[in-house]
């Protein structure tokens, strides 16, 4: 068995669209031992060199669900199944969207791996952009800059879902256990702290399975992408 100090982690930022740049620079500020990947192909995340932990970015859910339903690679199955076999995953915004299993008002495609109902767009348009400095109790006393940016708001978790961080709002931080959501833009500010925790929970998976590198050969089950009733 390799030694899991030794070796790079390798996390993969999903890269079909959006701010995916921003956050393969984050994640090696934060940490000199993580290799950050660029994730077009499904068979990025299957096999012995498949990455051990994925972000999904900001950009635009409805061009991501067109993705999704085009079905020419795929990369939705193997990112399911990787989910539910333990792999970490970090959605930030339009991430968190594609993550929940419930969309307010909306029947596009989804992940539906993580136990939260989110609102699209719940700040308004893009001129309404804001930064807020928002309090997580694991970062300590210092308050973390936030930036929402077309922002979704998280308005229900199911029991098994910690929540991290809220505005007046609602939610807008949120782990459950290998899944973590953000509706704001760590990747855009100096502050790497939700970057940090997220290779830590990366760490804590690699440790909890005895191996360097978790991946299963295989897609373990189709991708069954829900769509909302409402």
């Amino acid at each position: 068995m390799l030694d899991s100090k030794a070796t790079k982690l390798r996390i993969g930022v999903l890269a079909l669209q959006g701010d995916f740049a921003e956050h393969i620079h984050a994640l090696e500020r934060a940490d000199q031992d993580v290799t950050a990947l660029a994730v077009r192909y499904a068979e990025q995340l299957v096999g012995e060199q498949a990455v051990d932990a994925l972000v999904i970015p900001g950009g635009e859910s409805t061009a991501i669900a067109k993705l999704v339903d085009d079905g020419s690679d795929p990369i939705f199955d193997a990112i399911r199944s990787r989910g539910l076999a333990g792999m970490p995953i970090y959605g930030t915004c339009m991430g968190s969207i594609f993550l929940a299993r419930e969309i307010e008002g909306s029947t596009q495609g989804r992940l539906a791996l993580m136990d939260i109902t989110v609102r699209r767009n719940a700040f308004g348009p893009q001129r309404k952009s804001f930064e807020s400095e928002i309090e997580v109790a694991e970062f300590g006393a210092e308050p973390l800059p936030a930036v929402f940016i077309r922002a979704p708001i998280i308005l229900k978790c199911g029991p098994q879902v910690k929540v991290m961080a809220t505005l007046a709002e609602g939610i807008v931080m949120a782990r459950q256990d290998n899944l973590l959501v953000t509706a704001f833009h760590p990747e855009i500010v100096d502050d790497n702290r939700v970057h940090r925790y997220f290779i830590d929970m990366v760490r804590e998976s690699l440790k909890r399975d005895g191996r360097t590198n978790p991946a299963p050969e295989t897609a373990q089950r189709p991708c069954d992408l829900a769509r909302s009733a409402s």
